[in-house]
């Protein structure tokens, strides 16, 4: 299906966007199942997921991938960037207004530019304070 075009929304489909909206955390599909599941008792894991993909190819939600971690998911469009935690896998947005960088486009390649992910990590707050109390 092409990006954009809108399916009929069903009940379970409007529960996990509205849901993932209200989460900041950018859940895995198991977080995000885990908390659906309070207003949608009956729904399973794999409804969620298939929601989850059609919400993705009809560009309401974002799907980020980390190599061998969950895919986590954001209902944000604005144009932002995102920063792990190597030692929680917290994942955080950052506003592009507060990038330290922009990319340049390859352009040399003779590509296309459809778009860029650029990965930030690090130590979140509470994790960086764990390793600094086991050193110090």
């Amino acid at each position: 299906m092409a990006p954009n075009r809108r399916r009929r929304n069903t009940p379970q489909r409007a529960t996990i966007l509205a849901k993932l909206e209200e989460m900041h955390t950018h859940p895995t599909a198991t977080e995000l199942y885990a908390e659906v599941k309070e207003r949608l008792p009956r729904i399973s894991l794999g409804t969620v997921y298939r929601n989850l993909e059609v919400l993705r190819e009809d560009g309401l939600i974002h799907k980020m991938e980390f190599g061998l971690a969950d895919a986590r998911f954001d209902a944000c469009l604005e144009p932002h960037d995102h920063i792990r935690c190597t030692g929680c896998g917290a994942v955080s947005d950052i506003p592009a207004t507060d990038r330290p960088f922009t990319p340049a486009l390859p352009t040399a390649a003779g590509f296309e530019v459809m778009g860029y992910r650029l990965e930030y990590y690090g130590l979140c707050p509470v994790c960086n304070r764990e390793v600094a109390r086991k050193t110090g």
